[in-house]
């Protein structure tokens, strides 16, 4: 099944909520910035990270955006520009 990358935004109120979304999304993805992930999701995974982000917040104080990027094997390239401090990418590290 073709993965679709997504930029995952989140503004929590609560610091205890904020931690348990960022290790969520830091589960499914790599951190970008400090409230932002790409994850490349299948619909599957898009589901299970929407399912397991929705028990977490409140729902009348947070906001989690999730901005579908294209398909990860597109030939169009990723591209991310930022003002101010550069932005380097992060290698992803799985530890077994």
């Amino acid at each position: 099944m073709p993965r679709t990358r997504y930029l995952v935004s989140y503004d929590i109120a609560n610091p205890k909520r904020l931690r348990q979304v960022a290790k969520t999304c830091e589960s499914f993805g790599s951190r970008i910035q400090y409230s932002v992930f790409e994850c490349p999701l299948d619909d599957l995974r898009l589901a299970n990270l929407r399912a397991a982000l929705h028990i977490l917040i409140n729902h009348d104080e947070d906001q989690i955006l999730f901005v579908s990027l294209g398909q990860e094997s597109s030939s169009s390239p990723f591209r991310i520009e930022s003002l101010g401090q550069p932005y380097t990418e992060r290698s992803r590290v799985t530890i077994i």
